[in-house]
């Protein structure tokens, strides 16, 4: 039987010439990623265990970004990025993007994508569980644990079983009213939250590669709503483009072998697929749009790893043009890069950040920001009794601040066209 992508990644970085899923194998780790609030405890962690003067496994292979509690008066979050600037400081590396500073660069998630630490066929571990984000380059990528995390900042090596694959195939071609939004919100409502646990989903089919960068990351990202280890797309002429413009790492493209086994198989016709919330509480509690509609809103987000990369603005842009919001609108760019990208995209000779300053959108610094509430002073933060339509990735209570607010998950498309009317909004009335 052959390999799927996941296995033969796997299996080169573990140095051997196969893997099976469920056995145990040590990688060597390729990247490593954290941030403002698991970067702190995972240091003190390997300090603990390798020693205060213990250095670095490899300077270059560890990369932080201040992104998530950051603009902020909480003294809390403060001292955590405190800890990392000084961490930096002694350790002398180089991949430590500093927040107020011109190295800032948002998200990380978004980020590690931009500044080219997204390497087909390598392994990427993070401290955050949308690190699976990254796997939409081909390559093996997942969240790790404070403890896991400091074991590979000293030995840069780490324990891990080898998963079993769940293949996600879509054919057609994906209708002006849809998004990749809609697409693993279809799949999170058919699977649920714990249909891929500790399984690789991956993604396939001429649908899949008929999307850009931007929304072959929305299918990986929410990868681990569904449980999975990681999320993957092979990686095809347009990875490779996006790479090379933004490194000269050397890299090895994989493929799953046509005789791959597989835990499961799903298939989709994105011509068959209406657009798409997950109601409260749970990201796999799936609905169509047009069965909600009308429901009272009091916010609209569009932000976050999942839903603020350039392509989505450019989705909501598209409704948003000549209009006004009817509730709070809060645009949050992923990363600095697509902040500057709002200042010259244009949409019918318009930047995209006009367009939603006209709107009457309230737009805010690149940072997770209102995604996993945060403290107070977080802008976009829901509050007792709101009701909320997002972008983000996940609407568990309390996720977006208060317990007692309502999260509807939705694409940028539907977040616009709610935002317009003020309730919740099929895009089909906006977009043919």
């Amino acid at each position: 039987m052959g390999q799927t992508i996941t296995e033969k990644i796997l299996a080169k970085s573990a140095g051997k010439t196969s893997v099976k899923p469920g056995e145990n194998i040590w990688l060597n780790v390729d990247v490593l990623m954290t941030h403002d609030v698991c970067g702190p405890p995972t240091i003190d962690i390997w300090k603990k265990e390798f020693g205060a003067d213990a250095k670095i496994w490899d300077k270059d292979k560890l990369v932080i970004f201040p992104d998530h509690y950051i603009f902020t008066a909480n003294k809390h979050a403060n001292r955590n990025v405190e800890l990392l600037r000084k961490f930096a400081k002694e350790q002398d590396f180089k991949n430590y993007y500093d927040v107020r500073t011109d190295r800032y660069k948002g998200v990380c998630h978004i980020a590690l994508a931009e500044e080219g630490f997204n390497v087909p066929g390598t392994v990427l571990f993070g401290t955050d569980s949308h690190t699976c984000t990254s796997g939409a380059f081909g390559m093996f990528a997942t969240g790790v644990g404070n403890t896991d995390a400091a074991f590979i900042l000293g030995t840069g090596k780490i324990w891990e079983k080898v998963p079993q694959s769940i293949k996600f195939t879509f054919t057609g071609k994906l209708p002006p009213y849809l998004t990749a939004k809609d697409l693993i919100l279809t799949i999170l409502g058919d699977i649920k939250t714990d249909g891929a646990t500790y399984r690789a989903m991956e993604f396939d089919g001429e649908g899949i590669f008929s999307l850009n960068i931007d929304e072959r990351m929305t299918l990986t990202n929410m990868a681990i709503e569904a449980g999975g280890i990681n999320g993957i797309i092979p990686a095809d002429d347009l990875t490779a483009e996006y790479v090379r413009v933004r490194t000269d790492k050397e890299f090895e493209i994989f493929r799953s072998d046509e005789d791959a086994g597989y835990f499961s198989k799903y298939r989709y016709n994105m011509n068959t697929i209406e657009p798409t919330v997950a109601k409260p509480h749970s990201p796999d509690n799936r609905d169509t749009v047009k069965n909600v509609e009308g429901v009272k809103l009091t916010k609209c987000y569009i932000g976050s790893c999942t839903g603020g990369k350039l392509t989505d603005f450019e989705y909501a842009a598209k409704i948003l043009f000549g209009k006004e919001v009817n509730v709070p609108t809060f645009v949050v760019p992923a990363s600095t890069q697509v902040a500057k990208d709002l200042e010259h995209t244009e949409y019918q000779g318009v930047t995209l950040k006009k367009i939603f300053e006209d709107a009457g959108c309230v737009i805010a610094q690149s940072s997770c920001a209102a995604c996993l509430g945060g403290p107070d002073d977080t802008i976009g933060r829901a509050v007792d009794r709101d009701v909320v339509i997002s972008t983000t990735n996940r609407n568990y209570p309390g996720r977006m601040g208060s317990k007692q607010s309502d999260v509807y998950l939705a694409s940028a498309l539907t977040v616009a066209a709610s935002a317009v009317t003020g309730v919740i909004t099929d895009p089909r009335n906006f977009i043919t």
